[in-house]
């Protein structure tokens, strides 16, 4: 048993860096494709436009961006949500490098401590958060969608979210990264778990014959997964098209892992088991990430060298 849930979490590993790669290179080629639309007649996307949809740049940032999920998707299916979610601050590092050769948008010396105080908060956050409860069907995860209170969050979420896109995205959402990354962010922490929920329906279909049971089981997460990516999609360009991506990513990172560590922490109740020095251990990781996002952020626009 031992050996197993060693190996499954080192599969979850390997597929949540690898994909890092694939999100963090699809920021720069989506932000590519809404760049070329600025000098044509089509509605920018911050403006509620769609003309990026009929721009093959932007496809092929999406595309990659598809299989960057899939691969963090398959990772929650492996490892804990504690423990693939914070690895999302690679993408971080892989965008920031590449956003200066291919957008010409700057990072300095202290974005580029940013970038590594990201990683560095991310792994004692790995390290010290808590771990999800072994759930072996998908009886357990129902009974514990009911008991934990996790239904609430889920209209908590949603009614913020709706609240947002009706009232605050039209007064701020053009001059306040957070209310777009908000939206993306609150609607991403409900598709994570739909992940874990589709885990486990293909896990048991591999070794059920069942398939009727787990086929209704199967699109009772599938469709609200679909529906939260497109509200994740659709936010997240409003903000790369409205703000520098070297600001989109940190801000991102930090609001997803921070709702997805407490969608995982309600539904699981991981946090009831943990040791103190492993809480505080997590909360000193959250903080190294969010002063990262202030160096990366703030300082953006000044030119600062390592000789100064």
């Amino acid at each position: 048993m031992m050996e197993t849930s060693t190996r499954d979490c080192f599969i979850g590993f390997s597929l949540a860096v690898l994909s890092c790669f694939f999100i963090g290179s699809s920021f720069i080629i989506k932000k590519l494709g809404l760049l070329r639309l600025r000098g044509s007649t089509s509605t920018p996307a911050s403006d509620g436009g769609f003309g990026y949809l009929r721009d093959w740049v932007w496809w092929t940032g999406l595309i990659t961006m598809g299989i960057g999920e899939a691969s963090n998707f398959a990772a929650y299916a492996f490892a804990p949500a504690a423990l693939v979610t914070p690895l999302g601050a690679l993408s971080i590092l892989v965008s920031a490098v590449l956003a200066p050769k291919y957008l010409n948008e700057k990072l300095n010396i202290l974005g580029k401590i940013g970038c590594m105080l990201c990683i560095l908060g991310s792994s004692i956050i790995v390290i010290h958060a808590p771990k999800e409860g072994e759930i072996f069907s998908i009886q357990e995860l129902n009974k514990k969608f009911f008991e934990s209170g996790f239904a609430y969050y889920i209209l908590v979420v949603v009614t913020l979210a709706i609240y947002s896109i009706n009232f605050i995205v039209p007064r701020y959402g053009k001059t306040n990264v957070a209310v777009y990354i908000f939206i993306c962010s609150s609607i991403g922490s409900l598709s994570v778990m739909c992940c874990k929920g589709l885990g486990l329906c293909i896990r048991e279909s591999m070794s059920s014959t069942e398939s009727s049971v787990l086929g209704k089981q199967f699109f009772l997460f599938l469709i609200p997964l679909v529906i939260c990516i497109i509200v994740q999609m659709n936010y997240l360009n409003k903000a790369l098209d409205s703000f520098s991506s070297n600001l989109v990513n940190p801000v991102h990172y930090i609001f997803f892992t921070s709702f997805v560590i407490l969608a995982s922490s309600i539904l699981f109740q991981e946090w009831r088991h943990i040791a103190g020095v492993d809480a505080f251990a997590t909360l000193i990781g959250l903080t190294t990430v969010i002063i990262a996002l202030f160096l990366i952020s703030s300082f953006n626009d000044s030119q600062i060298t390592l000789s100064d």
